[in-house]
């Protein structure tokens, strides 16, 4: 049954993508990630979560239509308050691959615990380049604001989570919060873009770095490689813009070194102004643990533990 949903959820995505007539690629899905880990990790299991009374779920809303492309999110909300901490969440798949609906087993599980929580769809490395996906969703989270009311949302309490190259979009996207360069001027919207938290599971936070391997996937979001445009490569990195302004940020790690470059010099950073942060490593873990048992429960821990310390 739930590989049937999985299947479900992929052909949903194909099926709305060409309705855009864009391009999309599916080789990055739950079920493929799963086919990859199970023969070195067998115990791992898919979650399975069951209907929650207090929470109302909202999906495919539209949150901008900018000549014809219309792009959506999925509203998970917490029925219990009224003002309720947001999480905006970003899925991974190297910018060029994945889908909003990965992130619903974990947007259903924060909504339980007290939240209202968002899955994003963003323009992906075979539509537009680098910076379009990020400007997409901090459109997406002046949306919310805007409507903060309908989704019970507290607009002063949002925090950004992304998982792979969405946890490297989370990270930039706090790290920018009000630079222009990352702003839509013509999204109607009366909120601004700015986040009060930043969850990073295993995104890279600098493309050019010691501790960096980041190739042909960035290049191709990026718009070149590093020799050939490097003020992308530096101006994407969350690390460029790491300040006093920065928001608490928690770093989620899986035990695969590349995936955290940049993050100790960023958390040098943040405690030379005191801000608070968090890196909480799940050891023998493979990328895209999020995704299954027992990694998906100890992400959801951290994280509301954490959010928790920030906004309740």
């Amino acid at each position: 049954m739930r590989k049937i949903g999985v299947i479900f959820l992929i052909l949903l995505s194909s099926v709305r993508a060409q309705s855009q007539q864009y391009k999309v690629d599916t080789s990055y899905t739950i079920k493929s990630t799963y086919a990859k880990l199970i023969k070195k990790y067998p115990f791992i299991t898919i979650p399975e979560l069951k209907p929650n009374i207090d929470v109302q779920e909202q999906l495919d809303l539209v949150y901008n239509k900018d000549q014809e492309r219309v792009l959506h999110l999925d509203a998970f909300i917490n029925k219990k308050k009224k003002r309720n901490p947001a999480v905006v969440m970003i899925h991974g798949g190297g910018w060029r691959s994945g889908n909003k609906d990965q992130m619903q087993f974990l947007a259903r599980e924060m909504a339980s615990k007290g939240y209202s929580c968002f899955t994003i769809e963003y323009r992906l490395s075979l539509e537009a380049k680098y910076p379009t996906g990020v400007i997409d969703v901090k459109n997406a989270i002046r949306f919310i604001k805007d409507n903060a009311g309908k989704f019970n949302v507290d607009p002063n309490k949002i925090a950004v989570l992304g998982c792979s190259s969405g946890g490297q979009m989370a990270a930039l996207i706090g790290t920018t919060n009000n630079n222009p360069i990352f702003e839509d001027k013509a999204f109607k919207s009366k909120s601004t873009s700015k986040v009060n938290a930043i969850i990073d599971v295993d995104g890279v936070l600098a493309f050019k770095h010691p501790e960096s391997s980041e190739g042909d996937m960035a290049a191709f979001w990026l718009g070149g490689k590093s020799d050939e445009i490097p003020e992308n490569w530096k101006m994407a990195s969350a690390l460029t813009h790491t300040d006093k302004n920065t928001p608490p940020t928690l770093f989620i790690c899986s035990s695969i070194p590349r995936f955290h470059a940049g993050r100790d010099d960023m958390i040098a950073i943040l405690k030379q102004h005191k801000i608070y942060n968090e890196v909480k490593t799940i050891e023998d873990s493979p990328h895209s643990f999020w995704f299954f048992e027992p990694w998906f429960t100890q992400t959801i821990t951290y994280t509301t533990q954490f959010l928790d310390r920030i906004f309740k």
